[in-house]
């Protein structure tokens, strides 16, 4: 009896260490909060399209430039009305992420110099973002958005895992942690 303990004994630990080490760990995302409900994630994440937008200065910014970190891609324009509403909350989502390990890159669509995004964005509430323009509509044609709002977010490895079309509540407590979250993964 006690060998046929032993061998049972020997199966248990060793189906424990399959388990435990060679089973890959399947990582779950957290929860989106009722406050992000447009956003929908991507069941099948696919690397986000080569997209190029112009930093203040007009040089050309790869989105590639921010792998390596959870990107929250929004495209706003000047013009709508949701994208204003939701500028505020946009602005203090960066603020609360900080430059950390997630990164808001609010593009405004639309063929405004960068002077003008500037001071649109600080008069709006939201002049803590950097000026990112997309004056010839790629980004919004890369991602084959139809309308503004439109908002990506991009995992570290340069894969859409979520997207939404419309304004959200981005600076809600439940969706700043949500983003936090996805930073430290």
């Amino acid at each position: 009896m006690p060998r046929k303990m032993t061998q049972m004994l020997a199966a248990v630990f060793g189906a424990a260490l399959v388990v435990l080490y060679v089973i890959p760990s399947v990582e779950a995302s957290p929860a989106i909060p009722p406050a992000l409900a447009a956003l929908k994630a991507d069941p099948a994440p696919k690397p986000a399209p080569a997209a190029t937008f112009l930093d203040a200065q007009g040089h050309p910014q790869p989105l590639s430039a921010f792998k390596g970190r959870v990107v929250i891609l929004n495209l706003w324009a000047t013009w709508c009305a949701p994208c204003i509403a939701e500028l505020p909350a946009v602005g203090k989502l960066a603020a609360a992420l900080g430059d950390g390990k997630v990164a808001v890159v609010a593009v405004n669509a639309s063929h405004d110099d960068a002077a003008k995004v500037a001071d649109f964005l600080k008069s709006h509430g939201a002049g803590n973002l950097a000026v990112y323009r997309d004056p010839d509509l790629s980004v919004l044609t890369a991602f084959g958005s139809q309308g503004l709002p439109f908002s990506v977010v991009i995992d570290a490895n340069g894969r859409e895992i979520a997207r939404a079309s419309g304004p959200m509540k981005w600076d809600d407590p439940a969706a700043i942690a949500y983003f936090k979250a996805l930073g430290s993964r």
